[in-house]
């Protein structure tokens, strides 16, 4: 019941925010950064924090991705297991890859953890790493691949079929560059991904059956100079290659500059182009574009309701959440952006009833969430929610039951009286009747009564 009442509350909200947001004319609708290109099959370069697509050429083309299918691998594993966990290595792990392919050389029976075996997948590409981690977590190689075909429908994509954990070459294990990039994005909001991915070196101690550690290098040349320095890129935190035959170069890519995180994937590209490629892609959007934060709004636009929507400030209620942020051309304005309300498709977080999504030139450029503020004018019952939970103390909030039970108490009470009222109003009328007749004169009736020495006597009228 509390639950219902809640959503039922968050719907008209949202009802009558999809009513007040108002809509910005888009004043430069046909402006859009075109002036790099690629010799990659397909590339897109998108923004990390609101999703926004910078860059992108075929990116919906199905292509082979290589071993940088380990970043599905290894984002299907993070979400499954604890990093201390034991993992067995299985003679299928060990000996049913594809010989020569990328390997630390395990043996059958040996043990390392979760998080040594991730090191080992992610910086050497290690292709029995994938299938022992695969197999850890699903008890096998085919259950742990349906894991990762729901992750990728869950991500939204729509041109992916993974059939192993290690990219090796399979007609039937594919992808796409936009759905390369969903992938790589949800991944690196898991920090140990982030950590590892930007790792140039580790070192697995000793185990049962190897009695020297293993030393490991990060391939990506952009990050680590562990074959070339030739591509080094200091802006770069990271990533995942890729090669086969028919995949060609693939390459995922991360770098920060400016404050702004992108994420680029190349797809059959040529070797050593794919880092060129990437490169060349980061350096053209982080020269023509930038990165705006919703309180930033204000300090450009003394009226920030072009931007927010009039419920901005004035809303008791709802709010929106500063932190949301929206990346467009430098030579653009925030006044050229256009706002809608959009629904908040993440159920965890309860205190978002909603996100205004921000477009430019037909582009989804950024979003705010939604939120219940802690309606300090006691027009309704909420209290906030601890900081611990994800809050700010200020912005989220929790229903006070108690004060809400009261109020449906003593709507409860009036409706009764209402009904009681209502029942009784026959007998209220009739006695009204009773009264009046007693204390008011009788109509006449069509005998006249006349009194003629002390006897009555009726005359016909």
């Amino acid at each position: 019941m509390k639950k219902k009442l809640l959503k039922a509350l968050s719907l008209i909200f949202i009802f009558n925010l999809i009513l007040t947001v108002p809509k910005i004319e888009v004043q430069a609708q046909d402006y859009w950064p075109s002036s790099v290109d690629v010799t990659a099959e397909a590339a897109i370069v998108m923004e990390e924090e609101t999703g926004a697509i910078l860059y992108s050429k075929n990116m919906d083309d199905v292509h082979y991705p290589a071993s940088i299918t380990k970043i599905m691998t290894a984002l299907v594993v993070l979400e499954n297991c604890d990093l201390d966990e034991t993992v067995t290595f299985s003679a299928e792990a060990v000996y049913g890859t594809e010989l020569g392919s990328s390997s630390i050389a395990r043996d059958v029976n040996e043990e390392m953890t979760v998080e040594q075996t991730l090191y080992g997948m992610m910086l050497e590409s290690a292709n029995e790493c994938a299938y022992a981690l695969g197999e850890h977590v699903a008890g096998d190689i085919n259950s742990f691949v349906d894991m990762m075909n729901a992750k990728a429908k869950e991500l939204g994509c729509k041109n992916t079929h993974f059939n192993n954990s290690n990219g090796l070459p399979d007609d039937e294990h594919y992808t796409s560059a936009y759905d390369m990039a969903l992938i790589a994005r949800a991944a690196y909001k898991i920090p140990k991904f982030a950590e590892i991915v930007g790792t140039k070196n580790y070192t697995i101690p000793p185990t049962n059956k190897h009695s020297e550690p293993t030393m490991l290098n990060n391939h990506h040349c952009m990050l680590h100079y562990f074959k070339t320095n030739q591509y080094l890129y200091e802006y770069c935190l990271g990533g995942k290659t890729g090669y086969t035959d028919v995949a060609r170069s693939t390459l995922v890519t991360y770098a920060k500059k400016d404050g702004m995180t992108l994420v680029c994937v190349v797809l059959k590209d040529q070797t050593g182009e794919q880092y060129v490629d990437t490169t060349n892609l980061f350096e053209y959007c982080y020269d023509n574009f930038t990165k705006y934060h919703v309180s930033d709004f204000a300090s450009i636009s003394e009226d920030n309701t072009d931007i927010t929507g009039k419920l901005s400030e004035k809303s008791e209620l709802i709010k929106i959440d500063k932190k949301g942020l929206i990346v467009i051309p430098k030579a653009a304005s925030i006044l050229d952006v256009t706002s809608s309300v959009v629904p908040y498709k993440d159920d965890t977080n309860k205190a978002v009833v909603g996100q205004l999504q921000y477009s430019y030139a037909g582009r989804n450029v950024g979003y705010a969430n939604l939120l219940f503020t802690n309606a300090e004018t006691g027009s309704y019952p909420f209290d906030n929610l601890p900081v611990e939970q994800g809050g700010s103390g200020k912005d989220y909030i929790q229903v006070n039951y108690v004060k809400i039970g009261l109020i449906i108490l003593i709507i409860i009470a009036v409706a009764a009286v209402i009904m009681f009222i209502k029942s009784k109003s026959s007998s209220i009328l009739l006695f009204r009747h009773r009264f009046k007749a007693k204390h008011y004169r009788q109509p006449k009736t069509n005998m006249t009564i006349i009194r003629n020495n002390g006897k009555k006597r009726r005359r016909r009228r």
